[in-house]
């Protein structure tokens, strides 16, 4: 049965604080035949000390010291971190309620008065050893749980991150780095149904850039691109993105929505957009309105409904578009 218990505590270190040497001779055999590791200290100071360097897993400890007693070591176990929670275990002739009453407000776990039986000193022992043991197990369970949420949070977040940077990936032309054709889509007909319920306008303009295949044929696919990134940030600049939205449609032509825009404030934007695209005078010597890259544009308006489509609103600006083109380029024209 010995051996047993030795095997069981062999890693169990229990300080015993007593200034009478008889007491600690007592007790410390008694604990290490049960297979405790025991240390020893016969005052206060030497009791913080110890405990300081290397944290016991129980400590008894007795109250009437020289110096100091067993209240105040308690107490100042209990203000530093690395031995408040440290169980202690009172042991004292003083039989008296109120001093049981400042030991566990000091902040002990028992108390034993002397003269003890060494069979009740161990089954309390062994019984806060066991509480501190599961508290240990349950802290350690609660930080590894709270691990484990921060690393799931973190990993959710870094998912949603990666999702929202593909997502906006996915509705960017990797050429002008504008939004492309399938976000200018969606946003129309999310649009379309807000303002239909809102009964407030929407106005659209498709512009294109005059003679662009001329423009590729004589200066390369590169330069191409080059001009439609150009163009691109031109027709940023009169636009405040907040709910506006400017994509590139198709090859040379971009897409610009507007809600809650009338077909003045859009016809007034696009002939801002002309101006800008005209002032970069990027060289076209192969057009033959202008020796510069010029846009022509169309605008359309229309208050959305339940019994109209989106699409409506993009044949009126495309008709709009060609009509400009038709009457010589570089121009801005309505249609209705």
């Amino acid at each position: 049965m010995i051996s047993e218990n030795k095997t069981e505590h062999r890693k169990v270190s229990i300080l015993i604080v007593d200034d009478t040497p008889n007491n600690l001779r007592f007790l410390s055999s008694m604990l290490l035949e049960q297979g405790y590791e025991v240390r020893k200290a016969i005052n206060g100071q030497m009791a913080l000390r110890s405990a300081q360097a290397e944290p016991p897993n129980l400590i008894l400890l007795d109250v009437r010291m020289p110096d100091m007693s067993g209240y105040e070591v308690c107490h100042a176990l209990k203000a530093e971190a690395k031995t408040r929670d440290i169980p202690v275990i009172f042991l004292s002739a003083l039989n008296d309620e109120k001093d049981k009453v400042i030991a566990f407000e000091m902040g002990a776990v028992d108390y034993v008065t002397k003269p003890f039986q060494f069979q009740e000193v161990l089954s309390r022992v062994k019984t806060h050893l066991t509480i501190r043991h599961q508290q240990k197990l349950l802290t350690e369970q609660k930080n590894l749980l709270e691990q484990e949420v921060r690393a799931r949070i973190e990993t959710e977040l870094a998912l949603t991150k990666a999702n929202q940077e593909l997502h906006r990936l996915a509705t960017i032309d990797s050429i002008t780095h504008v939004a492309n054709r399938r976000r200018f889509d969606e946003y129309l007909n999310e649009q379309w149904q807000k303002l239909a319920l809102e009964k407030e306008p929407i106005s659209l303009i498709l512009c294109e850039i005059d003679e662009f295949n001329a423009y590729i044929a004589m200066n390369g696919d590169p330069s191409g691109d080059e001009c439609l990134r150009t163009v691109a940030w031109a027709i940023s600049r009169p636009i405040k993105p907040a709910k506006n939205l400017i994509a590139r449609y198709s090859d040379a032509k971009f897409g610009l929505i507007f809600p809650q825009a009338t077909v003045a404030e859009a016809f007034r934007i696009a002939e801002q957009i002309r101006t800008e695209v005209a002032q970069l005078k990027l060289h076209h010597p192969s057009a033959k309105e202008s020796p510069y890259v010029t846009l022509s544009l169309g605008v359309s308006s229309s208050i959305p409904s339940s019994k109209s489509q989106p699409k409506t609103l993009i044949e009126t600006a495309d008709r709009g578009l060609h009509e400009a083109i038709k009457q010589g380029c570089n121009r801005t024209v309505i249609h209705q």
